[in-house]
């Protein structure tokens, strides 16, 4: 008998969203409280070697999960058999990979001339050992739209990592507060999911099944191990090129580019997959689909990134101190890529949903080795050239994005112009504040709430003038809020 993990409606959907905005809104607060308390513990060495150290066990962590995740939000029937193999293929790849990642580390030392960076590799290695008893649960109850659960295993696990850090770099461990943090995190969450997980899921694993798994993984995994050494290029280079240090200031510049994937992309995300695996499912037009959210996306992303652009000094001297402020003109270039590439953020969800895995482990295999050649060039000539590197990357992943769009599901450049020309409406109205006191003053890290605020004021008038389809959404909330306090 099928397991039902299908328990969407249109009821929820609304729901859904709200948990999921709030879990990542919450810990956007409490990282961001966390980064600018540790930007002032700890030296640019110390988040370098970190980050190093943190990258290149994430190129292994995309192995990890093996596709599994994916695989049982996208799978039509879920029965016990394939979630005993979901089970047995993420116990046997983490365990693996762990095993790999603790052998790597004197080779990781070696390779970067640093021989504290064995000791960050091998106890992150840990996490592979604890991260498969949280395999199934997290996938499973994004699959019934339970982001409350998701919220809650995810707010332990930043918790305990915040505060073992914090309280660890107060006594001076320096890079290693970092290492302990991010174990105490993953405890916290493995032992939060085996709280909220699902009653009708295995406890032991099984093996029946488990080709289907492979076949899948194998082929979804490959793209996304393609498009994470993408992204880890620039620190492993940077690392190798130029310094431990200069990681660290390019890491706190994409950072701050990173804050609207925590408030926006890594809020919807969640939601959408499964939203777009059911439309699929249901043969409804994905084109529609994903104009909508480029035009719901593409409005909020234009703003955060012109204002972060225009308001870049002002925001690193809050964040982090003077001491982080040669990441200043790296934000200000590589936020002309992230809002280039806003545009097409969400056209992975949407290929997955359509059981279009090869299409973006294709993509990925083309624009991720352009992405990696353009750093190693520029690395040689400084931290704003591999900025550039990566604004080239995004304009040439962007190309090949929309012509997978285009063929697989039909969308063309005129609707989609269409789709997001009400976002840049906005973005010009809620922008011309920033913009007038960024050329005419030196916006201090006091004066930026009030700055905040009045592109917040604007961009809600911007909305409306427009006619955008988030009004409606504001309003919405607005009369929900009315009536619960009522």
């Amino acid at each position: 008998m099928p397991i039902s993990l299908d328990n969407a409606s249109a009821g929820r959907t609304r729901l859904s969203f709200l948990a999921s905005f709030s879990e990542k809104y919450t810990l956007l607060l409490l990282n961001t409280a966390g980064a600018m308390v540790l930007a002032r513990l700890l030296t640019p060495a110390d988040v370098g070697l970190y980050a190093i150290g943190a990258v290149l066990a994430g190129l292994v962590q995309v192995v990890r999960d093996f596709g599994v995740g994916a695989y049982l939000v996208q799978e039509k029937q879920i029965d016990r058999a394939k979630l005993r193999a979901a089970l047995g293929m993420s116990m046997l790849v983490g365990w693996l990979l762990a095993a790999l990642v603790f052998a790597a580390g004197p080779l990781a030392a070696w390779f970067y001339r640093e021989p504290r960076l064995q000791t960050v590799v091998q106890l992150l290695a840990v996490n592979f050992v604890l991260l498969p008893f949280s395999a199934l649960a997290l996938p499973c109850l994004r699959r019934q739209l339970r982001f409350a659960a998701i919220f809650a295993i995810n707010l332990s696990q930043t918790v305990a990592q915040l505060m073992c850090g914090v309280w660890l770099a107060w006594l001076g461990f320096g890079y290693l507060s970092l290492v302990w943090g991010a174990l105490a995190g993953a405890a916290a969450g493995v032992l939060a999911s085996l709280c909220c997980r699902p009653a009708q899921l295995p406890w032991l694993p099984g093996w029946r099944g488990i080709g289907a798994i492979w076949r899948f993984g194998s082929v979804a995994t490959g793209g996304t191990v393609i498009d994470e050494a993408g992204v880890a290029a620039p620190d492993l280079v940077i690392g190798k090129l130029i310094g431990v240090a200069e990681v660290g200031i390019f890491g706190k510049a994409m950072g701050v580019i990173n804050v609207f994937n925590q408030l926006v992309t890594a809020a919807v995300s969640p939601v959408i997959f499964p939203l777009y695996a059911a439309r699929a499912r249901q043969g409804a037009d994905m084109r529609a689909a994903y104009l909508t959210t480029a035009s719901y996306v593409t409005a909020l992303a234009w703003p955060f990134f012109g204002f972060v652009a225009l308001l870049a000094p002002a925001i690193v001297r809050a964040l982090y101190g003077d001491q982080w402020d040669a990441a200043t003109p790296l934000i200000r270039v590589i936020c002309i890529g992230a809002a280039l590439y806003s545009v097409f953020g969400m056209a992975r969800y949407l290929l997955v949903a359509m059981g279009e895995v090869g299409a973006q482990a294709r993509l990925d295999a083309t624009a991720v080795p352009l992405r990696i050649a353009a750093v190693l060039l520029a690395a040689p000539f400084g931290l704003l050239w591999v900025a550039w590197a990566v604004v080239a990357g995004a304009v040439f992943r962007s190309w090949l994005t929309y012509r997978a769009l285009h063929r697989l599901c039909g969308v063309r450049w005129q609707p989609l112009l269409v789709a997001v020309r009400k976002s840049a409406a906005i973005a010009l109205v809620c922008l011309a504040g920033p913009a007038l006191a960024a050329l005419t003053v030196d916006v201090t890290w006091l004066q930026l709430p009030a700055a905040a605020a009045s592109c917040a004021v604007l961009w809600l008038l911007a909305i409306v003038l427009v006619r955008h389809e988030l009004a409606d959404e504001c309003r919405n909330a607005g009369r929900k809020v009315l009536a619960w306090r009522h």
